[in-house]
């Protein structure tokens, strides 16, 4: 028998079968019949902004070639992050610490790579977004879980920290997180960061939903710390998606090794999706439309899940989740959401992917689909035992 590596034992994104479920029971369906609610997937319902694909069509009419850049990106596209970062957060960047990647997806391995070691450990919290355990887990390196609750707002603490003995390599936080939709508020961040510089921790902020919170301050990581990776992404703000395009803040002494990984590994992001990206900076009237959509489907579900047996929600601070503590309904979310496709036509995410020792008893929401489809979501739910 020929040898399998290590890395092929990395667990599946489960959300990624939910979603071929849902395909197929869509596909099942006889014509005229209800159609199925998509809230299993974290892909917003609107596409990359009007100006966007303008410069694309632009850029694909106008005979460049689109080959390879620079395998940290565009200068152009990495000085207009620095000038998002002036905006958005007061802070000033070197373009030279501004890497573009093949998304946040592309980010992590680099990052990962560029810091630790194999045997290494790396703290996060619990829930998570699974492919940080399935990547580090992947790379040789080792998780540890921190199991976050309500009374942190599903988000790592200082406390629970100082706990941990001895310290670990590295932390990865995130804010908004995936599933919770909570945040960690701009002094909590600040320090964890603190924690993390004086401790020697490598800090990994995920930063991808910014731009998508309602109520909470934001903060990023690149105030707080010179030595934390910070890694976004236009694929939600942007709404990007498919175009597969982020983006990370590099600490110095982490330039050179993540550009020669990017180089090995990636060689550079899509020509197109850059040029498209830069365009996007300039689409804020459009974006900010489509948080005021998320911002109705987060208040019409608020109001309607509780009475329709949801009624332990985490925070919905930010990105487009809802959290849902489903315990007295069920012990297996698997289960429980297959039933609830089959029977109300409604697709979401169990929690075994994102804590996969509590996650039985969670289930994942996410809104941001067609505000129609919200509220009818809500609606079969209400009539579904």
């Amino acid at each position: 028998m020929l040898k399998v590596g290590r890395g092929a034992a990395a667990p599946p994104f489960l959300v990624m079968d939910v979603i071929a479920a849902a395909n197929a029971r869509q596909a099942a369906l006889p014509a005229g019949a209800p159609h199925v609610i998509r809230m299993e997937v974290g892909q917003p319902g609107t596409g990359a902004p009007a100006g966007a694909v303008a410069a694309a069509v632009a850029a694909l009419r106008s005979g460049d070639p689109l080959g390879y850049t620079e395998a940290f990106g565009l200068r152009s596209l990495r000085e207009r992050i620095v000038a998002h970062y002036r905006d958005w957060y007061g802070v000033t960047l070197p373009v030279e610490r501004v890497a573009v990647t093949v998304g946040a997806s592309g980010a992590f391995p680099l990052a990962f790579l560029a810091a630790f070691d194999p045997g290494d450990r790396v703290a996060l919290a619990a829930p998570f977004y699974p492919p940080y355990v399935n990547i580090l887990t992947a790379l040789g390196m080792r998780p540890v879980i921190l199991e976050a609750g309500p009374e942190t707002r599903f988000q790592p603490s200082v406390a629970m920290l100082e706990r941990l003995d001895p310290p670990p390599d590295g932390l990865i936080v995130a804010s908004p997180c995936n599933p919770a939709g909570t945040m960690l508020h701009p002094d909590e961040l600040a320090a964890i960061a603190a924690w993390c510089d004086r401790t020697g921790v490598r800090l990994i902020s995920d930063e991808i939903y910014h731009g998508l919170h309602y109520d909470s301050a934001l903060a990023t990581a690149a105030a707080c710390s010179p030595h934390a990776v910070v890694v976004n992404s236009f694929s939600k703000y942007f709404s990007m998606t498919g175009w597969r395009i982020g983006w990370m803040v590099l600490p110095e002494d982490l330039v050179r090794p993540v550009e020669c990984l990017a180089q090995n590994m990636f060689i550079s992001a899509p020509h197109i999706a850059q040029v498209t990206a830069e365009a996007a900076f300039d689409c804020h009237a459009e974006l900010q439309e489509n948080v005021a959509r998320y911002r109705r489907s987060r208040a019409h579900l608020l109001a309607a899940l509780p009475a329709a047996g949801f009624d332990r929600l985490s925070p919905a601070e930010g990105a487009f989740y809802l959290f849902a503590d489903i315990a007295e309904r069920s012990n297996d979310s698997v289960a429980f959401c297959a039933r609830m496709l089959a029977e109300a036509g409604v697709a979401a995410t169990p929690g075994v992917d994102f804590d996969r020792a509590r996650g039985s008893r969670f289930v994942r929401f996410s809104y941001c689909g067609p505000e129609p489809d919200m509220v009818e979501a809500a609606r079969r739910l209400a009539g579904w035992r």
